[in-house]
């Protein structure tokens, strides 16, 4: 826990920008998760609207000093390496790691280099979101792994673990989604709109526990948007477990979960061609 006092300069200005202010390695999205859990407190009050403060309030952040310091380096696990040959690397990532790292320290990108010279994600998972991330070795592997990915030869699989029983065991999602960059959400509509565009998420169910009102899904991505995942099905009334911005906090608390529980969990190559034609038919899982 962090506490402080309000300066002049940061006088009647919003808490989140305040608590970035005060700690610019801590990631916007950790205070704004902290902030929708009642983690901070002004004048010993918990709060979770982005309020304004004044000069002379006194601010307490339940935030731990490794998260809100930015010190959350970590050491590569080589276990946790599950595929390797000279072209890629794919990576079982931990939650609470950035796949790239931001100005507020490293990430698993920038751990690797310390073992690979120049090596570079492919793509990205959600900081809390544990699973499978392809790392290219080279710039051709590089460019022509990104082109696999964007003409879809590159499946990627989730296990989500969700807080409901849908009715179909297999569906095709398609709505439109707006990614709200000032508050970090996603934003889900059944209709075309301004600003939207169309996303496809398909499901599958693994499991259905009726003692406990959960299932877990197996959910691939047609279109791959920030957040897409997560608020789809909690838009669709399956909102994933432990998941602080589309979850429901008393399911969370209830099961004792602080991160959604999410897992890119398995990857296919198909009709793979150049550099890459030896992974045809590869699958990756773990």
């Amino acid at each position: 826990m962090k506490a402080f006092i309000v300066e002049s300069k940061n006088d009647n200005k919003k808490i989140v920008q305040v608590v970035q202010n005060k700690y610019p390695k801590c990631a916007l999205g950790t205070i704004h998760r902290a902030l929708r859990n009642k983690d901070i407190k002004v004048n010993g009050i918990r709060i979770k609207e982005n309020v304004e403060v004044f000069e002379g309030d006194e601010v307490e952040v339940f935030i731990s000093d490794e998260l809100i310091l930015g010190n959350n380096k970590f050491e590569i696990d080589k276990k946790k390496i599950v595929y390797e040959d000279d072209n890629i690397l794919i990576y079982n990532k931990p939650q609470e790691i950035e796949v790239q790292g931001l100005k507020n320290g490293a990430g698993l990108e920038e751990e690797l280099r310390k073992y690979y010279k120049g090596i570079k994600a492919c793509h990205r998972l959600d900081r809390n979101t544990q699973g499978l991330v392809i790392f290219a070795k080279n710039k051709e592997a590089e460019k022509e792994m990104l082109e696999l990915i964007k003409e879809r030869n590159v499946k990627k699989y989730y296990k989500a673990q969700v807080y409901g029983i849908p009715k179909n065991k297999a569906m095709t999602l398609k709505a439109y989604l707006f990614k709200d960059s000032k508050k970090s959400m996603a934003i889900i509509s059944n209709v075309p709109k301004k600003g939207f565009v169309e996303i496809v998420t398909k499901y599958r169910l693994l499991e259905a526990d009726k003692k406990n009102n959960t299932s877990i899904l197996e959910v691939e991505l047609i279109t791959g948007k920030t957040h897409q995942i997560r608020a789809h099905l909690a838009f669709i009334g399956l909102p994933i477990i432990g998941d602080g911005k589309y979850g429901i906090n008393q399911v969370n608390k209830l099961f004792g979960k602080k991160y959604q529980e999410l897992e890119a969990y398995k990857i296919e190559f198909s009709d793979c061609k150049g550099i890459f034609e030896y992974l045809n038919g590869k699958v990756i899982e773990v």
